[in-house]
């Protein structure tokens, strides 16, 4: 009877375990934070070795499977040589976990529409509109507003950019902040209908005038500086550099490989790795904004309560969890470079089995 009464039970605990709905809250949530964390060491650590002129690499992680093995024993015996001998059994359960990363390094093509082509107006100047600063956002990636120059990663003179640059877009976050800038995207009647880059779209920023005395001076002051007379309350973005036609500005864009170089050269890297000609000497900005755009300290021993670091040539490279400019800053910049990510990619894959 006692046996009797024991199968059943065992039989019942044998189903009652499910994986799925029991791990899906947890991997989705542990996965998503440790592709988050690798993406930003990926990206600092490309911005140190370019500080160093070593050569960025870029891995993007394509795949990743979580797959579990269920094994579960069941066991149930009988004594047969005694009459005092009573039924026995057991149940056992083991969860093996199997995960596979796949990685694509991004190289050739891909590499080329990624990294070296200059970020489209049509999809850098929407960021603005889903409220990213754009203040910051020209910082990054922006070179030029017609004639206007931002800081460059040349050094010296050249790459310490125009003060009034600084001027103007500190003014344009004013007008952002008060609801008087905005951006229209219009689809060119000449774009194919495949086209999804927004190279083919029309861009178009707008200053409202505005009645109040201090933001009717800004409004004054930003149409100088932008070559708008002030009657105009629209005018078209378009790509490049230089002057600009009436009723134009030319933004003249960086590639992602220049917004990471220009963070790179405002690390304060130590002296003994200037003087030995390791780096160039860090590029001091002017004008209203002397604050490098994201702050990275180096330190020999490793930090604690960071935001993000990585170590490169025996040292510590990190980004400081209270500085939220400087986090709202790279944060942005990885939104430029998923931004730039395209479809097309190369053939080689490296598939890593981990097995725990």
């Amino acid at each position: 009877m006692r046996f009797l009464l024991l199968l059943p039970c065992l039989s019942g605990l044998q189903g009652c375990y499910e994986i799925g709905p029991t791990r899906l809250d947890r991997d989705q949530s542990d996965y998503s934070r440790a592709l988050t964390s690798s993406g930003k060491q990926q990206t600092l650590l490309n911005v140190v070795r370019l500080r160093y002129a070593d050569t960025p690499g870029f891995l993007d992680t394509t795949q990743m499977i979580s797959g579990y093995q269920l094994q579960r024993n069941l066991s149930v015996g009988i004594g047969t040589y005694s009459l005092a001998s009573r039924p026995y059994g057991g149940a056992g359960m083991q969860v093996q976990e199997s995960p596979t990363f796949t990685f694509q390094p991004v190289t050739g093509d891909a590499y080329a529409q990624s990294i070296l082509r200059p970020l489209p107006p049509g999809n850098l100047l929407p960021l603005a509109m889903g409220g990213l600063p754009i203040d910051v956002l020209f910082r990054l990636a922006v070179q030029s507003i017609n004639l206007i120059s931002n800081a460059g990663s040349l050094g010296g003179d050249v790459g310490r950019g125009s003060p009034v640059f600084f001027d103007l877009i500190y003014d344009l976050r004013l007008l952002q902040l008060a609801g008087l800038l905005g951006i229209q995207l219009e689809r060119s009647p000449t774009a194919s209908a495949t086209d999804k880059d927004g190279a083919a779209d029309r861009v178009f920023l707008s200053i409202a005038s505005t009645d109040d005395p201090d933001l009717a001076q800004v409004v004054h002051d930003t149409r100088r500086l932008l070559g708008m007379a002030q009657d105009d309350e629209r005018v078209e973005v378009v790509y490049g550099g230089g002057r600009p036609r009436r009723g134009q500005i030319r933004l003249l864009t960086r590639t992602v490989l220049g917004v990471l170089g220009q963070i790179a050269y405002q690390i304060d890297v130590p002296e003994e790795d200037i003087t030995s000609g390791r780096t160039r000497p860090t590029i001091r900005l002017v004008g209203r904004e002397t604050r490098p755009i994201v702050v990275i300290h180096v330190t020999k021993e490793r930090p604690e309560a960071v935001f993000s670091w990585t170590n490169y040539n025996h040292k510590f490279y990190w980004i400081a969890d209270d500085d939220f400019d400087s986090k709202l800053a790279f944060t942005m910049l990885q939104i430029l470079l998923e931004l730039s990510k395209t479809s097309k990619g190369p053939n080689t894959i490296v598939t890593i089995p981990a097995n725990g």
